[in-house]
């Protein structure tokens, strides 16, 4: 049986400001009304399978399983990376975790934060790749080129290996513009994709023969995982002592048993705004908008307004990102360099490059509406049902307003209820916790007041994972 391991880490930093390193790229509706990852689950409709496997990181796992639950998506497990440790861990974890719970599956690793817009074409590489698999092969999906692209690494297919795949005979770094041209006229190279299909047992083989030592951390923090409610928390000491490699460099290119199938599909990895602007439709004028855009005389750009009217003249191949808390206006040639942008923000201890104005809890959302010296005045949204962390403040006092839904407030030693237009007043000091009893959104202004106004400002006297 086939089983989906999709790869839900990374950071996107070359799409900031709509990506942030607690709110990356795969968790954004970038070419669809979903987000790539749940894009990248729909997907295998079509294809006979296990419900799929995902691996994050720790701090995005109430954004995996919100997403999941949006579409009603189920799943075999969410693995918790306390680290980054690269693609040839990740895998590991999961081949280690699939034959512990369903024998030995043939994976199909997939990252989450993919374009493939032909899904039939996807489906057709899928079953040619099994038949690879189910002999013991290691398979990888080469990219079919459009170009001479050299912002990927490229595999040079060698001799045919049953019907619509082939020997590996090598992987190539990404090259210069000369090579990838000569790579591309050739017909014999293709673009690597990241994503394979093997048994469990083995890739743990090929890991075992060629770097035992990721697969010895990843053992040791698989037999010390445990389970916590959706999600599988990995022994984080033993993880945090693995090595750092990619299954590319640990496996791919050591393993005489790499089989690639080619991949016609209409793929991207979305790696920065230009290749955005490739795979999305287009006005008359090649412009790609979305959101509240006009445009006047304005050829070949990318436009983005999440938040207020972005509007341009004369103007052609940029990229204008609007955010709540940020705008980036680049030249459509340039975005690689919008990392280094990114930078500078780490630098100087930026907040813009971690996460959003609007910030997602497992209860809901908050977002920011105005601030000055001794006030903050936030949009908060707590989902039916749920509730925030019971917490008290030394320094700052609140008032809420509901503005839709009820409310169930806890306020020191009472307990009430809010309706619309009603509202309440949290003493400094005083333990307090809000609750949705009912069965749509609840909507709530807050009003901070006091002489010290951070996050850091709390004491949660009942965890509610990271709580507010």
């Amino acid at each position: 049986m086939l089983l989906p391991v999709i790869m839900a880490g990374g950071s996107g930093s070359r799409l900031w400001p709509l990506s942030r390193t607690l709110y990356p790229k795969q968790f954004i509706s970038l070419t669809s009304k979903n987000t790539m990852l749940q894009d990248t689950i729909e997907r295998l409709d079509g294809i006979e399978h296990k419900y799929p496997f995902i691996i994050c990181n720790e701090e995005h796992r109430f954004i995996v399983a919100e997403q999941l639950r949006q579409l009603s998506l189920s799943h075999s497990g969410i693995m918790l990376e306390p680290v980054g440790r690269n693609t040839a861990p990740a895998i590991a974890l999961a081949a280690l975790q699939s034959i512990k719970e369903h024998d030995d599956p043939l994976l199909l690793v997939l990252a989450a934060d993919h374009v493939i817009q032909d899904q039939p074409a996807f489906i057709k590489a899928v079953e040619t790749a099994k038949q690879q698999a189910e002999l013991g092969k290691l398979v990888t999906f080469g990219i079919v080129p459009t170009g001479p692209e050299t912002g990927y690494g490229y595999i040079k297919r060698g001799e045919t290996h049953g019907s619509g795949s082939y020997e590996v005979e090598r992987f190539v770094e990404k090259p210069d513009l000369v090579t990838a041209k000569e790579y591309v006229s050739s017909n014999n190279y293709l673009w690597n994709s990241g994503m394979f299909l093997f048994k469990a047992s083995r890739y743990l083989e090929e890991l075992k023969a060629h770097r035992p030592d990721i697969l010895a951390a990843c053992e040791k923090a698989v037999i010390g995982s445990v389970n916590d409610l959706d999600f599988i928390r990995l022994d984080k000491g033993a993880f945090v002592e693995c090595p750092d490699d990619s299954v590319d460099y640990a496996v791919m290119e050591k393993t005489k048993d790499a089989i690639v199938v080619p991949l016609d599909a209409k793929w991207s990895d979305v790696g920065s705004f230009s290749s955005l602007w490739e795979v999305a439709d287009k006005d008359e004028s090649g412009n790609v908008s979305h959101g509240d855009v006009l445009t006047q005389a304005t050829y070949n750009s990318f436009l983005y307004s999440q938040n207020k009217l972005v509007s341009t003249v004369g103007v052609s191949n940029l990229v204008v990102v609007e955010t709540k808390d940020a705008v980036l206006v680049a030249h459509k040639d340039k975005v690689q360099d919008v990392k280094s942008i990114v930078n500078q923000l780490k630098m100087q201890n930026r907040i813009e490059c971690q996460q959003h104005r609007e910030v997602y809890r497992p209860w809901g959302s908050h977002d920011e509406i105005a601030e000055g010296e001794r006030f903050h005045v936030k949009h908060l949204v707590v989902k039916p049902g749920e509730s925030t962390a019971t917490q008290m403040h030394y320094h700052r006092a609140e008032h809420w307003v509901v503005v839709q839904g009820t409310a169930k407030v806890l306020n020191g030693e009472d307990s009430y209820i809010l309706g619309e237009n009603e509202s309440t007043y949290v003493g400094i000091g005083s333990a307090h916790k809000i609750e949705n009893p009912g069965k749509v959104d609840l909507h709530l202004i807050e009003v901070r007041t006091g002489n010290y106004l951070e996050e850091d400002d709390v004491v949660r006297l009942e965890e509610y994972g990271v709580g507010y």
